[in-house]
């Protein structure tokens, strides 16, 4: 069985980071925050959520991996895929898993839209839910097969980036 701890749902998109959160028996998945891409130098979205999956003693992180349909990556995926190498080498030895996470967006809209949201405030919360999508998903298969589901991200020997260090 995946050992106890928080665990950290991610949901990686272009212009928005969505993080969901698990208690620590890994049973509940709720929305933590959405945090603004930042593509500059800093990478203060990678900064912000390397703390807190700190701050949180999260002993796992699951990124989403936005496969296409038929299962091949494309740009998205590539981009999750970068991002969560990035986020690995900040946490480490936290481990960063990618897990596939196809048709979370349009079930986030669905959910916001069912539950009577409307669809012009969906861009503030749509990241988190998805997270909470991604999160509850892992959660799910942690249960039923007794290990960590998903691709576990390396960090490639790279050390994790601080302030005066490209």
């Amino acid at each position: 069985m995946p050992s106890q701890g928080r665990r950290v749902g991610v949901d990686v998109g272009s212009v928005r980071v969505g993080v969901a959160e698990s208690d620590p028996d890994g049973i509940l998945a709720t929305p933590v925050t959405t945090l603004a891409r930042d593509e500059s130098p800093e990478h203060a979205d990678l900064a912000a959520l390397a703390a807190l999956v700190r701050d949180r003693d999260a002993t796992c992180v699951y990124v989403g991996l936005p496969l296409q349909l038929s299962g091949v990556s494309g740009e998205s995926a590539r981009q999750a895929r970068a991002y969560a190498a990035e986020l690995a080498a900040l946490v480490a030895p936290v481990r960063v898993r990618l897990v596939d996470e196809r048709l979370t967006s349009v079930a986030s809209h669905r959910l916001l839209h069912d539950s009577g949201r409307a669809e012009r405030t969906h861009r503030a919360v749509v990241d988190q839910v998805a997270a909470v999508l991604i999160l509850k998903s892992a959660l799910e298969a942690e249960r039923a097969t007794g290990s960590q589901p998903g691709e576990l991200v390396s960090t490639g020997g790279r050390k994790p980036r601080t302030k005066g260090r490209a």
